[in-house]
């Protein structure tokens, strides 16, 4: 068998590929190895946090890469089985470097590995991942120097009660009226994290919360539809639910449980872009009630979350800051501005007090909080925050990126825009009286030929004219008139 290429699936962010074909317990070893030394040791580090998610090779794929971190002479601590968000928790309560074991919403004859440093702290391919890819590569090829000391020394722990206190006592639920909430937890690790924490798995006093459950059984398989809310087919089940059980509203959790999304009490999806101004304003709301300025006060938002996002944060007197998408540049940024709070298009939500992670139940817990502090259903609660028509991201196939973005931009070239280059191109229209307000953003993708295309604008008509006209001229069915 020809030796393992890890450049072919060690991402921008994270690792993540086919089991056994390119991830198996030797690349995993490799990998802790490699982790430990160019993270770890170097970094003064105490030792490795382990978790896994509940696909059926994580347990010995996670134990495998403790094997790797113990030979470099570090500590290991085992979790066992968690969310994404519980190994960050388990990162930073515990100072110690981290590693998870999951594929997040990727089927499920995948698997890979997010690393943290200590303080769940990110770990990409600018701040370590690409070292540690290269030294892995090395010490499977037999081409890196042979380390060989006292082995660290490897113990387990479990920290779900402890992460659903913490959260616990982040956001308060107690005194909240009564609701219905109706959960999807995809056969995913929202399964194991949702009764300790939302009811009293965890030996916590219990919520005036009645959850109904979808879908809880841990099952890697996947057996009920794929763990990706992102795509509208995999909440129907949630939909429908929220609705024939006249539910408040529905929570559904990716694979490793990082991300939530929402739908209202008519099983409508709620953007992701309206969570983050709900919870933007709650939590500027908190720090001003504290005693900060709200104009010290800083929100993070990515490049293609809906314009509606800087113009609440403005409103309520705070600093938005703009920043590229993907969770290294949103920790990064939120770390540097000491911000209170991130929100992205993809439902990540970054809390400040959470390590400046990211944490899907957290941001489920505002929801539920500011919901239950209201009498209003949820639609009606979000309704302020909804006011543009967006495109959602669409991808576009091609053999040139650059070309295609090229022509983009002539075909912009008489129609009043700023340009904007922070992550791909970004082309915003201000309107005016009569002349509606738009804006683009393409961005090519790091590791397929794609162009990734997102509209918004004050009308869905507009929203419309504009997706189409870009399409063509990306995909070359055009010459860009419009």
């Amino acid at each position: 068998m020809p030796p393992h290429q890890l450049a072919d699936f060690v991402k921008a962010y994270d690792v993540r590929g086919l089991v056994p074909e390119q991830l198996d317990v030797d690349v995993a070893w490799a990998l802790g190895a490699a982790f430990a030394e160019v993270v770890i040791t170097r970094e003064g580090g105490k030792g490795c946090v382990i978790g896994h998610d509940m696909r059926a090779t994580s347990p010995e794929l996670s134990r495998a890469f403790a094997a790797g971190v113990t030979s470099r002479g570090v500590d290991v601590t085992l979790i066992g089985l968690a969310s994404t968000d519980g190994l960050y928790f388990a990162s930073g309560h515990l100072d110690l470097a981290g590693a998870m074991f999951t594929a997040s919403h990727n089927p499920a004859a995948y698997n890979g590995i997010k690393l943290c440093r200590r303080g769940a702290r990110p770990v990409g391919q600018d701040s370590g991942l690409g070292e540690v890819r290269d030294l892995a590569q090395e010490l499977l090829d037999g081409t890196a120097e042979q380390r060989h000391e006292e082995e660290g020394t490897l113990t387990e722990r479990d920290v779900l009660a402890d992460y659903a206190g913490f959260l616990r006592g982040l956001v308060d639920l107690s005194g909240i009226r009564p609701l219905k909430v109706v959960v999807d937890a995809g056969n995913g690790m929202g399964g194991h994290t949702v009764p300790a924490v939302l009811e009293t798995g965890a030996g916590l006093p219990a919520l005036p919360l009645t959850v109904v459950p979808l879908y809880f059984e841990l099952d890697g398989t996947f057996p009920n539809h794929e763990a990706n809310p992102l795509e509208p087919e995999n909440l129907r089940d949630l939909q429908a639910a929220v609705v024939e059980h006249g539910a408040d509203l529905g929570l559904a959790f990716d694979g490793d449980a990082d991300r939530c999304f929402v739908v209202d009490e008519r099983g409508e999806p709620v953007s992701p872009s309206a969570i983050t101004a709900l919870i933007a304003t709650r939590e500027v709301a908190r720090e001003v009630a504290a005693g900060t300025p709200a104009h010290e006060v800083a929100i993070v938002h990515n490049v293609i979350t809906s314009a509606q996002v800087p113009e609440v944060i403005a409103g309520l007197g705070a600093r938005a800051v703009r920043t590229r998408v993907g969770h290294s540049f949103i920790k990064g940024e939120m770390a540097r501005a000491d911000a209170v709070f991130g929100g992205e298009h993809s439902a990540h939500y970054y809390f400040r007090d959470f390590w400046f992670a990211d944490t899907g139940m957290l941001a489920a817990m505002h929801v539920l909080a500011a919901l239950g502090e209201e009498d209003a259903p949820l639609s009606e609660l979000m309704a302020d925050w909804t006011a543009y028509a967006a495109s959602g991201e669409i991808n576009s196939t091609v053999d040139d990126a650059a070309a295609s973005t090229a022509r983009v931009r002539e075909w912009a070239r008489d129609k009043d825009v700023a340009v904007d280059e922070l992550d791909g191109l970004t082309l915003t229209h201000e309107g005016g009286a009569g002349d509606p307000m738009w804006w683009l953003n393409l961005r090519a993708s790091n590791t397929e030929p794609l162009l990734r295309l997102n509209v918004e604008a004050a009308d869905a008509d507009t929203m419309a004219a504009i997706r189409d006209d870009v399409l063509s001229v990306v995909r070359g069915t055009s010459q860009g008139d419009s």
